[in-house]
């Protein structure tokens, strides 16, 4: 990783500078937080084949980026901070602000991402069920609308004019050529508690597997508690799966035209909730009670943005209030927005404009922010985080600037700014603040304090790269800032995992601990023998790990030490069908209450026949 966006570092910490790889981001460098205001896309899977979709490369890098070291250049904050591998300055350059000078993102070095992976964990490259049949990038939460995503992207590489400073980007729209004909107008959400017919509308209710999953398990191994296959009949390019979400005894999940809660037990659907267009949008979590705010295109057609708000309650599936954000302005572009919710309030975020809303009631809360930076992206949970664009002369050189608001009122509680040049990518933890920032193939990962002040920048090791799970890289065109997998975080420490390593008959990998404070690693923990893990999130001090399947080989929930040390399995998933369980494609895992739960991150297939077949979700547990 580079260092801090304020300041460039010498050259060392994640390895000598490599181009990053896709995905990798690399350090921005940017000055320090003003205080209180007075803060390249993923590898897309080939075409995939008739049957399962695309292989899921194991540990594909976002990119190789520089590494987590400071770059050397002069930044805001002038001040170098000591690297775990070497002082380099960071992208954070001295600014004036309430906090003082802080470091830079971090040098230019290979990125957290690394290269990425070869498909397979040990099994013959086998197509995965649900890749998109025709590519496309697939979001973290659901990603984007998958008629507009192709044109997006192209449209923004290509054909766009990005103002970064400004808020303002013009780019070609998609067709919705590929979409199968759907005679249905826009209108309200309707709640369904009995399954429903496969209309090809994206009311479906899922189909649980009746086949004796369990007929080859071993003893400690976990059992197969259902398997779900796909009954939706979708549009030709596929859909990006939004979930799931584990509320009480329900898991709930989103498609196409459809919000459906399963029974956490037998997978049997307890209820329905049909949409009237495509979902487009949802946070990476609801509140605590079980509510959530969805994005819902407002029409059919091409032209339709992703511009209605729905709240749903998780636990009994009914829709309550529904609101249309306003558009401000030609340049309220909003094909594609992002959403993320803190306590009662869900914020919605994109391209030059900014709204919150009261989760509860739906009534607004405030909008753009005064001043010529406004919020494109927010992170939530404990903290509303907000990633901004500011108003700059020069396009090619954009100044970002990330800050903690009020949930109620959105006011700034501190503002931090990088080094211009720099963009505020992701945010791998909200409490502790670590984000990481990119500028072209450069990549960095910082962590604030809880004022908004520069805590450290990361600095890796020689030659290690990182696979973090982020989607889409570009958070500006709709995905959310926050709902990263493969990361995670306590007080001190924060955890990646390094991509795999296909040297051997099967790919592996390590988990790393970097010290907030210094921005050392303090250790590293390797993946059980013949497989992957990935961070999923802390569970009682420990670190909570995804162990993927392996080649003759089941996968797991295992548990590491904040020491470090050998992943304790938790959950053993059978090794009679590890084969299923890794046919998922960018698959998404959620643990809860001694359950496992792997569900598609989007399903795709050549034909409709195929199509029914793909399977959509898995649950285990003992």
């Amino acid at each position: 990783m580079t260092q801090p966006p304020s300041q460039q570092p010498p050259q060392g910490g994640f390895g000598a500078p490599q181009e990053p790889p896709q995905g990798s981001p690399q350090p921005p460098q940017g000055p320090p937080p003003s205080g209180p205001p007075q803060t390249p896309p993923p590898a897309q899977p080939p075409q995939a084949p008739p049957g399962n979709g695309y292989p899921q490369t194991p540990g594909q890098a976002p990119g190789q980026a520089p590494g987590y070291g400071y770059p050397q250049q002069p930044g805001p904050y002038n001040q170098q901070q000591p690297g775990p591998y070497a002082q380099q300055p960071g992208p954070y350059n001295q600014q004036p602000g309430p906090y003082g000078q802080q470091p830079g993102p971090y040098n230019q070095q290979p990125g957290p991402y690394g290269q990425p992976a070869q498909p397979g964990y040990g099994y013959p490259q086998q197509q995965y069920p649900g890749a998109p049949a025709s590519g496309g990038p697939v979001g973290q939460g659901g990603g984007n609308s998958p008629k507009r995503k192709p044109a997006l992207i192209v449209g923004a590489v290509a054909v766009a004019l990005l103002l970064i400073g400004g808020g303002i980007y013009i780019a070609t729209r998609g067709s919705d050529g590929d979409k199968k004909p759907v005679a249905e107008k826009s209108g309200d959400a309707k709640p369904s508690s009995s399954p429903s017919v496969n209309e090809g509308n994206g009311n479906g209710d899922g189909r649980v597997v009746d086949d004796d999953l369990n007929a080859g398990r071993k003893e400690g191994e976990a059992k197969v508690l259902w398997l779900q296959k796909n009954d939706i009949d979708l549009p030709g390019n596929g859909s990006d799966v939004y979930g799931p979400w584990v509320v009480g005894d329900t898991v709930v999940k989103g498609m196409y035209r459809a919000i459906s809660g399963y029974s956490v037990a037998d997978g049997k659907q307890k209820w329905t909730l049909k949409l009237p267009a495509d979902l487009c949008a949802a946070p990476s979590q609801p509140t605590t009670d079980g509510k959530i705010v969805i994005g819902v295109e407002n029409g059919t057609t091409d032209k339709a943005d992703c511009a209605d708000l729905q709240m749903i309650d998780l636990n009994t599936g009914k829709a309550g209030w529904k609101k249309s954000i306003k558009q401000n302005g030609v340049w309220d572009l909003m094909a594609n927005i992002s959403l993320a919710i803190s306590g009662d309030t869900v914020a919605v975020g994109r391209t030059g404009n900014s709204n919150a809303f009261r989760v509860s009631d739906g009534k607004e809360l405030f909008g753009n922010q005064p001043g010529d930076c406004q919020p494109f992206a927010f992170a939530g949970g404990p903290k509303l985080i907000a990633a901004s664009s500011c108003r700059t002369d020069d396009v090619g050189n954009p100044q970002h600037q990330i800050q903690e608001l009020d949930p109620v009122t959105g006011k700034p509680r501190w503002t931090y700014r990088p080094k211009r040049g720099w963009e505020i990518d992701r945010v791998y933890s909200v409490s502790p603040l670590v984000t990481s920032l990119k500028k072209d193939k450069e990549w960095s990962v910082l962590s604030l304090k809880e004022n908004g002040s520069l805590r450290s920048g990361l600095v890796s090791d020689k030659g290690d790269k990182f696979a973090t799970d982020c989607g889409n890289v570009f958070a500006i065109f709709g995905n959310s800032l926050d709902g990263c997998a493969g990361v995670a975080a306590d007080a001190n420490t924060l955890y990646m995992p390094t991509a795999p390593d296909s040297s051997g008959i099967t790919d592996t990998n390590k988990v790393v601990a970097f010290n907030l404070n210094t921005g050392r690693s303090k250790w590293k923990a390797a993946a059980p023998a013949g497989r992957t893990v990935k961070p999923l999130r802390m569970e009682g001090g420990n670190v909570l790990l995804y162990v993927k399947a392996g080649y003759n080989k089941g996968g797991g929930i295992a548990t590491l030490a904040p020491t470090g040390g050998t992943p304790q399995m938790v959950l053993r998933h059978p090794v009679s069908t590890a084969q299923i369980e890794s046919f998922f494609y960018n698959p998404k895992i959620v643990y809860a209450d001694g359950r496992s739960f792997i569900a598609s991150g989007r399903i795709s297939a050549s034909n409709d026949k195929e199509e029914l077949e793909m399977k959509t979700m898995m649950a285990f547990g003992n």
